[in-house]
């Protein structure tokens, strides 16, 4: 695979409302796109949401939204000056020659020399797919199972028939909507906590927050998990300073009746914070911690039971070794959403359908928000190939996969016309 030219544009996409997590808020996402082409002509077209919020908060408030945005953009299109003219035997080659690269000049760009490794890969999620959809244009591959090489299939063996869809419930969501969510079908909460302020008064606006949802919804049955009851997906991006902090909340959960119900607890600490977290009672997950397979794996001996694997936000080459390491020891894993456009949605799908279920429920997961989110969701998801297909929506809170979603590939190797035009010359 030799590149012989490239390019990139992009779109800012705005949001409905704010969208607070991670203690702040933002505006609107930019939809990178990112084209490689070869010396015979083939072009691979891959997209990109860019979320500097998520991906290092401490960028997002040093500099201005568009700012930070700016600077995740121009470190994808270091790496496509840097593939230029190079030759690579799969896309997982070529991540391993340009992300620590273009890491590097991701920190001396933003003047962070701690910058966290998960901006650079959200940078390049873009090529990294403009990389795989050009593999598979030069060996002829139109089926996601054939395109991943053979060493990574066993962590994505599985074949679902329904997937659960996750609705993300930000700081901003009122209770009318979560209520809502679940009178439509969904059953699978993800809930921020983790509010802005101090450590005391976030747990005490967290405590609240929680008991009026479980409240609203905690009595729901479902018939997909083996309780019976809707399971609690917390995530605190990494705002409990620690284990004492965490527990009271647990103990505070264990009171109302709503422990019981916790599936997982994603990211409770910050990155920098290293401890045995087997001991709290719940399965713990790794999210923005985990940014490459080493990373996962010292996430695993540290106790976390469960990884949240984000091909749409950590490339999917990486994504193939972190759900490798997860295999190999035994951790469950689900899928865990950027707020994407509709196009990456599926390439986020196809890794969710072929996981293995988490303990006890009975379906993978899935986790989509960006119809919560986007000011234009229905006009972005006209550049969905098949939008009009059982599997391309959410239908009584889960993804329908039939035989066409796998013949299909969820229609990622579908060159997207809306995308494909601002960067083709």
């Amino acid at each position: 695979m030799k590149i012989t030219r490239v390019n990139s544009n992009f779109e800012r996409e705005p949001y409905i409302r704010p969208f607070g997590f991670k203690g702040g808020y933002c505006s609107e996402a930019w939809q990178t796109v990112a084209m490689l082409e070869n010396e015979t002509g083939l072009r691979g077209v891959g997209l990109c949401t860019q979320n500097t919020l998520w991906s290092d908060a401490d960028v997002f408030t040093a500099f201005s939204e568009s700012g930070g945005n700016a600077l995740m953009y121009a470190m994808l299109e270091h790496g496509l000056q840097l593939v230029k003219g190079q030759s690579f035997s799969s896309p997982v080659d070529m991540l391993e020659f340009i992300w620590p690269r273009v890491y590097e000049y991701g920190k001396k760009i933003t003047g962070r020399p701690h910058l966290r490794e998960t901006f650079a890969l959200n940078a390049l999620v873009g090529l990294d797919n403009a990389a795989w959809l050009l593999y598979a244009l030069e060996n002829n591959i139109t089926d996601f199972d054939k395109m991943i090489p053979a060493e990574y299939k066993p962590a994505l063996s599985y074949r679902h028939s329904k997937i659960a869809s996750i609705p993300l419930m930000a700081y901003a969501v009122p209770l009318d909507e979560i209520k809502s969510a679940v009178k439509d079908g969904y059953f699978f909460m993800k809930i921020k906590i983790g509010s802005p302020g101090s450590p005391d008064a976030m747990l005490e606006w967290d405590k609240q927050r929680v008991e009026a949802i479980h409240k609203a919804i905690g009595h729901v049955e479902t018939p997909y998990t083996k309780n019976g009851k809707i399971p609690y997906y917390f995530d605190a991006n990494g705002r409990y300073p620690d284990k004492e902090t965490l527990s009271r909340l647990l103990d505070f959960l264990k009171k109302i009746g709503a422990f019981e119900q916790i599936a997982i607890v994603e990211e409770p600490f910050p990155e920098e914070y290293e401890a045995d977290v087997s001991d709290l009672g719940v399965r713990i997950a790794a999210d923005e911690s985990a940014h490459t397979d080493k990373d996962a794996k010292n996430r695993i001996d540290m106790g976390y039971g469960a990884i949240a694997l984000k091909a749409i936000a950590k490339t999917l080459s990486m994504t193939l070794k972190i759900a490798h390491v997860a295999f190999q020891n035994n951790i469950p894993c689900f899928c865990a959403d950027l707020t994407v456009n509709p196009v990456l949605v599926e390439w986020n799908k196809n890794v969710a359908a072929r996981l293995a279920p988490l303990p006890g429920l009975e379906i993978g997961l899935l986790e989509t928000n960006g119809h919560q989110n986007y000011k234009n969701w229905a006009e972005m998801k006209k550049a969905h190939p098949f939008p009009e297909t059982i599997w391309a929506s959410t239908r009584n809170g889960v993804f329908e996969l039939d035989e066409n979603y796998y013949h299909l590939s969820g229609g990622i190797f579908e060159q997207p016309e809306r995308y494909s035009k601002l960067v083709f010359y």
